[in-house]
């Protein structure tokens, strides 16, 4: 009973460490507050981050240093990942409640779908909400993004030990094994990465006409596949932009680069090529996207009044209506199967029929590929599923005593 509660004050301390991150993270978005002149207009807003990140630092200085803590087994390192979320949640949420009068639910709510990059809102009124409390909102899901645990890690651990076994725990963002030995060094690759395609993003959107600020959140989201926006109309804000074809392709892009194994990016970046074409989950990934979009886009071409356009536009006018709607279904698609959850159009609109719509809800289950930002169930896992079911079909019509293996990336 003593050994077991030594084992639970340890996990606390690890929180507390934990909680120390979340503080200085929480100075962050007074950058915005100052830049902005938000004092003038929305005075609880510093109060609304202060208050929060003074309380986890003290607290988490107090959990961490006064507690004993030891390297944790991986029966602590499930209950610290499980609880990291929790808290991680209940802190990031508080700007939320104070900043713009939010409900605790509601603001608990925005936060774990923040930090999680699922992405759905319940907050509205977006184009005119502060813009330190938009900031944070993007911020937690680029945090979020790679797993909360792996940026506690990069950025507050020295302990080689705990921080592997810490970093096995988060494993449904980083299952996919390390792309070089030591712990420290994968982690500074998967940063390293993410950081590179973050400052992409920034950048041609900025040369693309997007303002600084909306650039420098939708970035965060974009590769996070998390999906936050700093308007209610998510990315159809930009669909009357000078550029805005070009906008909707770099989301396009990033998200995608966001949906794909990490491993994979760090392979091509370190010249190995083959594994685009070589890797089982990365041809899936391709297929789905193509198929998926193909028949988003003849669902709606066989459903709307696509035909009479056919017999009265001129040639020019036909093909901008037919790249808008491979566009639209690529985006769609993309985003879902990202699980980013960006729009240019709403769900409900007529432009996607019943059967669009069903695509998209196998889209959201399946998810991105594992190793990746991205939510669902992986398509490695769908991949060896399908491959398992042709295998039991063999089976089937095989001699009693044959064995059939499943061969996934043979």
């Amino acid at each position: 009973m003593r050994e077991e509660f030594k084992e639970y004050i340890s996990v606390v301390s690890y929180l507390g460490a934990l909680m120390i991150v979340m503080g200085v993270l929480l100075f962050t978005p007074l950058i915005f507050y100052v830049t902005y002149g938000e004092h003038f207009e929305h005075e609880r807003i510093l109060l609304a981050f202060v208050l929060p990140a003074f309380s986890s630092i003290i607290i988490g200085s107090f959990l961490h240093h006064q507690l004993p803590s030891t390297v944790p087994s991986v029966k602590q390192a499930m209950l610290i990942t499980a609880l990291g979320w929790l808290v991680a949640s209940t802190i990031s949420a508080i700007p939320f409640m104070i900043g713009i009068h939010k409900s605790f639910i509601d603001s608990f709510f925005e936060a774990a779908s923040g930090l999680t990059t699922t992405g759905i809102t319940v907050f509205t009124g977006l184009d005119d909400m502060p813009k330190s409390i938009l900031f944070w909102r993007s911020l937690i899901q680029w945090v979020g993004g790679l797993g909360i645990l792996t940026f506690f890690l990069a950025v507050s651990f020295r302990g080689a030990t705990a921080a592997a076994t810490l970093f096995s725990a988060e494993s449904h963002k980083i299952s996919s094994g390390r792309p070089v030995p030591g712990i420290f060094n994968t982690l500074k690759i998967l940063w390293g990465i993410y950081i590179i395609f973050t400052v992409s993003c920034f950048g041609l959107l900025l040369l693309e006409g997007v303002g600084i600020f909306d650039a420098l959140n939708h970035c965060l989201t974009a590769i996070s596949t998390g999906g936050f926006s700093t308007h209610d109309a998510s990315v159809g804000y930009y669909s009357n932009f000078t550029h805005g074809y070009l906008i909707e392709y770099t989301f396009i892009f990033f998200m995608l680069m966001g949906g794909i194994n990490f491993l994979v990016h760090y392979k091509v970046l370190t010249g190995d090529w083959r594994t685009v074409y070589r890797d089982f989950e990365i041809r899936w990934f391709w297929g789905i996207l193509f198929l998926m979009t193909l028949l988003v886009a003849m669902d709606h071409m066989l459903k709307t009044d696509f035909q009479t356009l056919c017999d009265t536009a001129t040639f020019e006018k036909l093909c901008y209506s037919i790249h808008d709607i491979f566009r639209i279904a690529l985006f769609q698609v993309s985003s879902l199967l990202t699980s980013t959850g960006y729009a240019t159009k709403d769900i409900n609109s007529p432009f996607f029929p019943a059967l669009a719509k069903q695509v998209f809800i196998i889209l959201m289950i399946v998810g991105g590929c594992v190793g990746s930002t991205a939510g669902g169930i992986k398509i490695l896992r769908v991949g060896v599923l399908a491959q398992s079911l042709k295998t039991e079909l063999r089976q089937i019509v095989s001699p009693p005593n044959c064995v059939i293996p499943v061969v996934v990336q043979g």
